[in-house]
Formats: C-alpha cells, structure tokens, sequence
C-alpha cells in the first residue's frame, strides 16, 4: 500500500497538473494535502516498501515541501498566517475551573465537569440563527455561553469573567520560544499575521501578553465579520500583508476551521499539534534558520 501511496504522490506532484506553473500550486497543495488527510486516517499510511523501506506521511510531506523549494526557493511561503487560542496561546488554567472559583462566590454550585460539558454543549449549538458569534466585542455571545454554563445569569458574574479573560494572567504561551522564532522569520523576509475567530479583545491581549509587534497584521472575525473556516478571513489576512494566497500557510490546530478553511481560501495549512508541533518546527519547513 505504501508503494501505491508514494506512486499516487509522485504522480499528483508532478504531472502535468501543475508543471505548468506556480499559479496552480495552491489548488495542487490543497488537494495533496486533503489526500493526505484522508491517507493519513488509515493504517495504511506507513508500510513496507520493498524499493525503499518503510515510507510514511513524513516522507509525502517532504516531498511536497522539496517541489515547493523546487519553484520557490529556500523560502517556501512569503507569508506565515497563525491562529490564536489553541496555537499561539491558551487559558493560563482550565476554562472550566476559572468559571466555577470565580462562579462560587455569585452561588455557582456545579463542579468542573458539568461546568465544561454544558459549556461545550452550548459553543456547539447555533447562535441566534447568524453564523456570527463573535459581533464587536461579543458580549450577548459570551453572556449566553456562561450563563449556559454555569446556571448564573448575575450581570456581575460575567463582566468579571469577561475582564478576567483580557488579561496577561489568564492566558500563556503554547511555545515560550514563539517571540524568538517570530523574530527570526519576519527578519528572513516572511511576513507573519494572526488568523482568530475572536472578538475586539484580541488586539488589547496581544499587548497585554506584550506580543502583538510579533505579527504584521491581525485578522480578528469581529472585525472582518467573517469566522473560520470561511476563507473571506484567510484572503483578509493575505490582503493586509500583501501577498497572494498560495505565497502564504497557516498553522492552526483545528483541522476544520484552520486546515480546510485556509485551503479553500487557496492557502498551505499545517495543523498544529499533529503536523508541527512548535513554532520551531513551522520555521524549519518554511526555510528559516533559527
């Protein structure tokens, strides 16, 4: 199986599909990388291949990102798109548990565990029949989710949850190394900018977690009125910096929302946590040295 594997690689790679220049490059990506993802659910993905031992995803990876360098150079990719909750950062400690210590004091009664499945059971559902959640700063949405959550509807209760969350205290870093690495990559050239499904809060965050001259652009779903994974806020972000849409990858770790949606929009996309698993990692297969 493997062999077939690396056979139907070579042939997607080059063929005629995309021999004939750069601008199909994207539409190629997206389509290696979906073959990927669906090769990359099976056990057959890594097997013995008599020709040349065990092939695995790596190896399909590498040798897209060596066509890519084949067209592009060492510097794959002009443009480094990250998503924020979940990649660049995350909740300093469990949503759940900041819901329920600063909850008790306003009379919130259930534990950790039924505070986060009604919070996911209620993220889930649709929001007042718009596909927008996150309108300006958001605040019906977010009312909505803690009251949903927690049983309380005291308007005290929420703003300072809703305060808690724009400071430095409640969140970190995935990688204590991203400012250095950022660094290293916009000085190579590479343009980098935030990709987020997130209220107008991100912008004062960035600066209260000191990162936000990290990113040449942000693009913020309250503000393009647009959330992932619908490729207006991936083309939004590549309009800020002034690059085309196949010169950029995003890195997100929602295979849905980042992977898909960057892909539709004409993008390269790595998932987060699976396919790269530092900011390192996303420097080293774009060319940069850090």
């Amino acid at each position: 199986m493997a062999l077939r594997i690396r056979k139907a690689t070579t042939t997607l790679l080059f063929s005629g599909g995309i021999t004939h220049g750069t601008d199909r490059i994207a539409r190629t990506g997206a389509l290696l990388s979906r073959w990927i993802s669906s090769a990359s659910s099976s056990s057959a993905v890594v097997a013995d291949d008599e020709s040349s031992g065990i092939y695995g995803l790596g190896s399909v990876l590498k040798e897209y990102e060596d066509y890519r360098r084949s067209l592009y150079g060492e510097i794959t990719h002009k443009a480094l798109l990250v998503d924020a909750v979940g990649t660049l950062l995350v909740p300093a400690q469990p949503t759940a548990q900041i819901y329920k210590n600063i909850g008790e004091k306003y009379g919130v009664e259930y534990s950790e565990a039924e505070i986060l499945t009604r919070y996911r059971r209620a993220y889930q559902k649709p929001w007042g029949g718009s596909h927008l959640r996150y309108v300006n700063d958001a605040r019906p949405f977010w009312q909505y989710i803690v009251t949903a959550s927690t049983g309380c509807s005291d308007s005290q209760y929420f703003e300072e949850l809703y305060s808690y969350f724009t400071t430095e205290q409640a969140w970190k870093l995935c990688d204590p190394d991203a400012g250095k690495v950022f660094k290293a990559i916009k000085e190579a050239g590479v343009k980098v900018a935030i990709v987020s499904n997130f209220d107008t809060r991100l912008r004062p965050l960035l600066r209260a977690l000191r990162c936000e001259d990290w990113f040449d652009a942000v693009a913020v779903s309250a503000e393009v009125e647009a959330e992932k994974p619908n490729p207006t806020i991936f083309l939004k972000a590549c309009e800020l910096l002034e690059v085309n849409p196949e010169d950029a990858v995003h890195v997100g770790d929602d295979r849905r929302n980042d992977v898909w949606g960057a892909r539709d929009a004409g993008c390269d996309a790595w998932l987060w946590g699976s396919e790269v698993t530092s900011f390192k990692q996303v420097a080293q297969r774009i060319g940069v040295k850090v």
